[in-house]
């Protein structure tokens, strides 16, 4: 089923959701260019021309240029941002919002001196209240809809076309997690991949032990991978630090570690499912952090590299998803565990017939500071994959410094393993999943190498 959104019953409201963030991500970028005197100056010399350098959408520019707020917002904009225009038209906030009423500005003020507008036959579309029926628009906005009303109306009957098969076949269009992989991200692996080490003696057992992965995905390639990651103080600096952030962007940049950007194939995003899935797994109380730019580094692009090989595209959309294993706190692995299992929910609501991969990145025992780096602990490892198996549950409640005393300070980078598993069919009740592949190798440069692939039943 989609998503429940009570907020579009409520007359005269636009609530700026995930997808209405997706839509006005270059509207909302270009205000907050307005925050810089120099970027003001160069706007009122020349519009059209400062326009021009954001990539939105004709639409949103032609809202711009008659600075008309309801068609700004219907294409994406945000009141906070919008406002950022009006500034620097000169505008008051209330100037702002008494625009976006039909009413003249005496109107509005009076309104609000006389103790603002009633809620009263305003809660639901179809009252009586006085917000209720079209909205305000400039003689700019209706212009332009009647000069692309055959686009408009065509656009109209194919959304009402997608929300009867939606209805009709419910069940069969829904998306579905096929499987859930899991593997280490080690950043020397990639350097071997870039500089056609892979055959030699020393990582020649590693890439083997990948076949009949890159094999299974072959046979078995979904339309969108789900890739649970750790950014390397690429994207994500100290100056913001978010526990858990999903990229919501139709594509991301490699980034520059420090080496320069790895030749590997910018990554294809799923920005519909992505912001679904945000908003889903928020209403069940899990707080995410949404971005539409952002550069993915070696956490993501070599779990791609080990299943897929060194393609010139990518053949799947990938959705980015970062959890924070570098600063503590760090979130637990109950909580991971628990996370998964929202994200399932979400991704089984998506109304689309989308096979959808989950992968946890990260690990297994590693340290790479102090005089304990270099440590390696077989056995706790081998004893996790067990659990991760056939135990989840007891996989989930490790507490954070076993992690840091058996596996070492990274190893708690495997609590990332814990939302791909927590996502599979049998945490929520469903057959137990099929192990098609199991690895594990010591070392990759400081790490010790885990490897699975769970199919779901």
């Amino acid at each position: 089923m989609a998503l429940h959104k009570p907020y579009k019953d409520v007359p005269g409201t636009t609530i700026f959701d995930a997808d209405q963030s997706r839509k006005g991500y270059w509207l909302n970028q270009f205000c907050m260019s307005l925050m810089k005197a120099e970027n003001r100056a160069r706007f009122k010399q020349d519009e059209d021309a400062y326009l021009a350098e954001w990539p939105m959408s004709e639409e949103q520019r032609a809202a711009v240029r008659a600075r008309d707020l309801n068609w700004m917002m219907r294409t994406g904009g945000n009141i906070y941002f919008l406002a950022k225009l009006g500034a620097t038209d000169g505008l008051s906030f209330q100037q702002m919002a008494g625009s976006m009423t039909g009413m003249s500005e005496h109107q509005y003020r009076d309104m609000m001196v006389g103790g603002g507008r009633s809620p009263e036959g305003n809660r639901y579309q179809g009252e009586s209240g006085d917000a209720q029926g079209p909205v305000a628009r400039s003689d700019a906005w209706q212009s332009w809809e009647l000069s692309n009303q055959d686009a408009l109306a065509a656009q109209v009957m194919a959304d009402h076309a997608a929300s009867r098969m939606g209805g009709a076949q419910e069940e069969a269009v829904h998306a579905r997690i096929t499987a859930s992989v899991y593997t280490s991200h080690v950043p020397a692996i990639g350097a071997a991949i870039d500089l056609g080490k892979t055959e030699e003696a020393y990582w020649k057992p590693l890439f083997a032990g990948y076949e009949p992965s890159r094999q299974w995905m072959r046979e078995n390639r979904p339309d969108v991978v789900f890739l649970v990651y750790n950014d390397h103080a690429t994207s994500f600096d100290l100056g913001v630090i978010p526990t858990f952030a999903i990229g919501t962007a139709a594509e991301f940049e490699p980034a520059d570690e420090g080496y320069g950007p790895r030749p590997v194939p910018k990554v294809i995003g799923h920005p519909e499912l992505a912001s679904h899935i945000a908003q889903s797994v928020i209403q069940q109380d899990f707080d995410l952090t949404l971005v539409n730019e952002l550069k993915v580094d070696h956490g993501l692009t070599v779990p791609m590299n080990l299943l897929f090989g060194s393609p010139e595209e990518w053949p799947v959309k990938v959705i980015p998803f970062h959890v924070n294993v570098v600063q503590y706190p760090v979130p637990s692995g109950a909580r991971c565990f628990a996370l998964g299992q929202a994200i399932r929910r979400a991704i089984e609501s998506y109304d689309a017939p989308l096979k959808v991969q989950i992968w946890g990145t990260g690990g297994m025992s590693h340290q790479l500071q102090g005089p304990r780096a270099g440590l390696i602990n077989r056995e706790w490892d081998n004893a996790f994959l067990d659990k991760l198996i056939d135990d989840p549950a007891a996989a989930a409640a490790i507490p954070h410094i076993d992690y840091v005393r058996e596996a070492g300070s990274e190893g708690i980078e495997l609590v990332m393993w814990l939302i791909a598993r927590g996502a599979m069919s049998d945490v929520g009740g469903g057959n137990k999943p099929t192990l098609k592949h199991r690895f594990y190798h010591v070392p990759a440069s400081n790490t010790a190498v885990g490897h699975l692939i769970l199919e779901n039943n």
